[in-house]
């Protein structure tokens, strides 16, 4: 069983957008502090950046997008600020420990994979109580790759000694997660916490609202897709 970290278990994007609130007033720049993250991030993963220069130019990179040109010093200041927000909102979603108890008492291996790309993924890990729930942890920046890169979906089916075809993975990002994971020859798990799109779901994935849903899922469905 793997599981994504952010916006999965983690409400990330709540206390994301209140951090971005804190640091420039209010959260309507979230679209673009997204992208620009995105492209840090990916900046950092290729080894051009380490992680805690990546967060400070992100952040004047931000800015300088807003219109305001600053010092990588004020850029810093700006950024130590919204980290000190941003780690004391970190909070589970309420579906999440019931959810990691049944795993636990059915005995399966559990790994975590994560696109965060630096040592501030265990630290949230550890803060939330989560660490003693995983066999395997795997960080985007520490493997050096990235959903949904297949070498980290099975890195992690290697760590836990289960091969991928018997590999549930759950997360919330399509492409990212349930797609990575199904072409990595995984079952791929979206939870789609805002509901229904009315979409189509894409051919050989599941889709959940909630992980109080996912032991059904995992009892009936795909028990029954790989008897």
């Amino acid at each position: 069983m793997c599981l994504d970290v952010d916006d999965t278990l983690v409400d990330y994007s709540t206390s994301s957008r209140a951090a971005l609130a804190s640091m420039v007033g209010n959260a309507d720049a979230w679209s673009l502090w997204q992208r620009i993250t995105d492209d840090h991030v990916s900046r950092q993963l290729a080894g051009e950046l380490d992680y805690e220069q990546m967060r400070n130019i992100r952040t004047q990179a931000f800015f300088s997008a807003l219109g305001e040109e600053l010092s990588i010093e004020e850029a810093t200041r700006r950024e130590i600020g919204r980290q000190e927000v941003l780690s004391a909102g970190w909070c589970l979603f309420p579906d999440v420990i019931p959810m990691l108890d049944w795993l636990r008492a059915t005995g399966l291996p559990i790994a975590a994979i994560s696109n965060a790309s630096g040592r501030h993924q265990r630290v949230k890990i550890a803060q939330l109580g989560l660490s003693s729930y995983f066999d395997a942890v795997l960080i985007a920046g520490e493997v050096g790759c990235a959903k949904p890169d297949r070498v980290i979906f099975h890195t992690a089916c290697l760590s836990l000694g289960v091969p991928p075809g018997d590999t549930v993975h759950v997360g919330d990002r399509l492409h990212a997660d349930a797609i990575g994971a199904r072409d990595a020859g995984m079952h791929g798990v979206w939870i789609n916490r805002t509901g229904p799109t009315g979409g189509t779901l894409p051919a050989g994935l599941s889709s959940i609202t909630t992980l109080a849903e996912l032991p059904e899922l995992l009892v009936c469905e795909l028990s029954a897709a790989t008897a």
